[in-house]
């Protein structure tokens, strides 16, 4: 991500009193109002990104090698399941966030325009369920998946 959370929250202040930003005070004002505060946790945004992400055609997975292999891991053991906020990683402030992806693509699916649908779908997602301004989806598509190629079903069982 090209910024902090504290400049992040700068920005936040500096727009809210400038009173240029209209919908950036009405978003902060759903989160902020006289009755309370909502705080939405990171964990929160990142599994909003997460399944919204996974909700594209062509997105195979998301994760490094190193995080697809542990959820495979976890998916094997009695009761576990890959986390929904595998692959992502989110900054979150007052009343922005910004999202970091790393996605496998399937075969065949043109890169960019999967880029463009699925950033669109993490946006609306996040600011529909949070009401946060997402102010970035950066997007890091590291591995090609490709039918048939898997090496698990070449490995034979030790245990029977």
């Amino acid at each position: 991500m090209t910024s902090s959370t504290a400049d992040k929250t700068s920005v936040d202040t500096a727009a809210a009193g400038s009173g240029k930003a209209p919908a950036e005070s009405a978003k902060k004002s759903t989160l902020v109002t006289e009755q309370g505060t909502t705080t939405i946790a990171d964990i929160v945004v990142q599994k909003v990104a997460g399944l919204a992400a996974r909700e594209v055609n062509g997105v195979h997975d998301l994760g490094g090698n190193t995080a697809r292999a542990i959820g495979a891991l976890r998916e094997r053991i009695p009761g576990g399941s890959a986390s929904s906020g595998q692959g992502v990683s989110v900054e979150v402030g007052e009343a922005q966030a910004a999202v970091d992806l790393q996605i496998v693509v399937e075969y065949g699916v043109a890169i960019a325009d999967l880029a463009r649908a699925v950033r669109r779908n993490v946006i609306t997602a996040i600011e529909q369920m949070t009401a946060l301004e997402v102010v970035e989806v950066n997007i890091n598509v590291n591995d090609v998946f490709i039918p048939g190629d898997d090496d698990e079903t070449d490995v034979p069982s030790r245990v029977q």
